[in-house]
């Protein structure tokens, strides 16, 4: 149940962003796909970015991650069919407004403790 809330927030979040992020459009069924891809690159591939580029991330002290997600939400447009991303600016800006959406989400959902 858990990892279908997940889902559905990382879903409503890419919906979110698309709205918000000029040049991004995306569908429903495509945003419910996207959300899969985007977990599954951020669980397989995004780990093996990071080793592979950590002395360029260490040396910008930590923003080559951005690009890292930009990279990684254009192979995700590019695998999905409906999720279109006008270009590397744009997936660059869509990462960062997917990034703040998704705090804002978990903030929310998280169990307030007493």
């Amino acid at each position: 149940m858990k990892l279908f809330f997940h889902w559905l927030i990382a879903t409503l979040a890419i919906l979110i962003a698309a709205y918000i992020v000029p040049n991004v459009s995306v569908t429903l069924i495509a945003a419910l796909i996207a959300a899969i891809v985007l977990g599954a690159l951020n669980l397989f591939i995004r780990p093996i970015l990071l080793v592979l580029t950590l002395p360029i991330n260490i040396l910008t002290l930590g923003l080559f991650s951005l690009v890292i997600n930009a990279l990684l939400v254009m192979l995700a447009s590019y695998l999905v069919p409906g999720f279109v991303v006008g270009g590397f600016w744009t997936a660059l800006l869509f990462a960062l407004v997917l990034m703040v959406v998704n705090w804002v989400f978990h903030f929310w959902s998280r169990p307030l403790h007493a």
